[in-house]
């Protein structure tokens, strides 16, 4: 195959670089490689018309609110988005300061200002403090099976089910008090499930569950924007790098592809994207979303992937957490209020209810957080994960609007309560080039999957090393599923192409024939280069 298209142009012999995808992965790979004294011949394809990926912030409601990625997690000196942001100086003064980064939050989601029951009126917040606490302490402890030669479950949802169990027997309280302890449990259960990114955490593996490493610092969120970050990063490239509403179609490798402006040299890896134009590179770094790979493991790559790393794909967990933004002219909460938890009373993470979708999907919202306020808007921010979640896509705004009015009235015990006057949410599902929200660690599949995910093609070593290199937060062991971990992933692929390119620097002989067969780092062709 030929390639064809605007990417042909003068001949010439640099590493030519593909990066698939303009997430913080991407986008942390390319401006690793334009540093390199290499000068590679880089591009990022796109799929969209705009870079960040699943980090998206829009103007709304007078505001900016976070579509995607929502907080730095452990915002500290060990995390890679902390250290860019203050660096662009994107963060607030708490943010900065030495306490917040020094703070032990452990990743839990802090207690809620109120908690409202489904019957209507406030919880007790001493009662909701207690179930949280039990919770987090059965969460620590599913992260001791490490380790271990066998565990007592499989998942994490049935461990911390079995070991409820056992509480609950010791409860000397009423049928009706135990019960609300039940439901208070099962919101903690759903915000797991956001926090994991799944539908259950019954599908969540246990045993590997301890490898994710939560890094120290409080929480902390980007006063403009989290996307000022990948701006900032796509601003420091080369202009003619990007190349937007470029959707991938076939990735061909371990190949021998010609160019017509470049005769006699080959190029063992082609992109072909979905509007016919042909990309012939020596690396291409994939960077996509898992739930994008899953779907398309078929049809994406030729010759296909190895049995292993697609395997990998399938096993991996990959799921929806979703937001939706509820704008009111009037705040219904006190001033102080920062997080509104809602507890159906008549849930329990011990039953395995499923009522249809269409009568319940909002039993999975986990409550709202409340935005700093936008002027005269009043702004809530509510989490809802798995297939909930997915359903919620498919309705209009309306329904969303009319369903989550009753909620609020419902619980509030205020059937006069203002509607909001305005929607806006998530549809990760829903988004052709993402198919869902992070990866998690899935019953049946381990940290060696993500690892392997992580291995760059050919895996034999034979013919052109290094084809094609895999990022994004489902290829980091410990960090998946977060915006840091992506970022480390694209600077760890970036590094491996620059080991390659400085090896090959120092080894051939002038003139030898391994000499003449690579590329030749800092040569004029192929792609114009900006700095050139």
């Amino acid at each position: 195959m030929q390639s064809s298209g605007r990417q042909a142009e003068a001949p010439g012999r640099g590493p030519r670089v593909l990066v698939v995808g303009a997430g913080i992965a991407g986008l942390g790979a390319a401006q690793r490689l334009c540093c390199h004294p290499a000068s590679p011949h880089l591009r990022v394809l796109e799929a969209t018309a705009r870079a960040g990926g699943r980090i998206r912030s829009e103007r709304s409601f007078g505001g900016v609110v976070e579509v995607g990625a929502h907080w730095i997690h452990g915002p500290s000196q060990g995390n890679p988005v902390f250290q860019l942001a203050a660096k662009y100086g994107l963060l607030g003064e708490k943010a900065l300061s030495e306490e917040s980064q020094l703070a032990e939050a452990g990743g839990r989601a802090g207690l809620p200002s109120v908690s409202y029951a489904s019957s209507g009126g406030s919880v007790s917040p001493e009662l909701v403090a207690e179930m949280a606490t039990l919770f987090y302490t059965l969460i620590d402890q599913t992260r001791e099976f490490l380790r271990a030669a066998e565990t007592p479950a499989p998942s994490v949802g049935e461990y911390l089910k079995k070991e409820i169990r056992q509480h609950v027997a010791g409860w000397a309280e009423e049928e009706e008090a135990k019960r609300l302890k039940l439901a208070i449990l099962n919101n903690a259960f759903n915000v797991q499930c956001c926090v994991s990114g799944t539908h259950s955490m019954d599908l969540v593996a246990l045993a590997p569950f301890g490898e994710y490493t939560v890094l120290p610092g409080l929480d902390c969120t980007f006063p403009g924007g989290y996307q000022g970050l990948t701006d900032c990063i796509m601003a420091s490239l080369p202009k003619d790098v990007m190349v937007f509403n470029k959707p991938v179609k076939t990735i061909h490798w371990d190949g021998s592809f010609e160019e017509a402006s470049a005769p006699g040299e080959t190029f063992p890896v082609l992109v072909e994207c979905e509007d016919g134009g042909c990309f012939p590179a020596h690396h291409v770094v994939i960077t996509v979303p898992l739930g994008f790979l899953k779907e398309r493991l078929d049809t994406f790559f030729e010759p296909p992937l190895p049995t292993e790393k697609a395997e990998a794909i399938r096993k991996i967990g990959f799921g929806t957490n979703n937001k939706i933004f509820l704008e009111f002219e009037e705040p219904f909460w006190q001033p102080d209020c920062q997080h509104i938890q809602v507890v159906w009373r008549d849930t329990s993470p011990l039953e395995d209810a499923a009522p249809k979708l269409q009568d319940a999907w909002f039993k999975k919202l986990v409550g709202f957080w409340v935005l700093p306020s936008f002027g005269a808007s009043q702004v809530l921010c509510g989490f809802i994960a798995g297939l909930e979640s997915e359903f919620m896509e498919t309705l209009s705004d309306e329904d969303v609007l009319l369903s989550l009015t009753q909620v609020l009235r419902r619980v509030t015990g205020n059937p006069q309560l203002p509607a909001p006057r305005s929607v806006l949410r998530s549809r990760w599902h829903s988004a052709p080039y993402t198919r869902g929200s992070y990866s998690y660690v899935a019953v049946g599949s381990s940290g060696d999957d993500l690892d392997l995910l992580a291995q760059p093609l050919p895996e034999d070593g034979r013919g052109a090393q290094l084809q094609v290199l895999f990022a994004g937060e489902a290829t980091h062991r410990t960090f998946y599923s977060t915006t840091h971990g992506a970022l480390l992933s694209g600077w760890r692929e970036a590094d491996r192409l620059i080991a390659l390119w400085d090896s090959q620097a120092q080894r051939p002989e002038p003139g030898s024939e391994l000499d003449s067969a690579l590329p030749v780092p800092g040569s004029r062709g192929g792609w114009p280069h900006p700095f050139l």
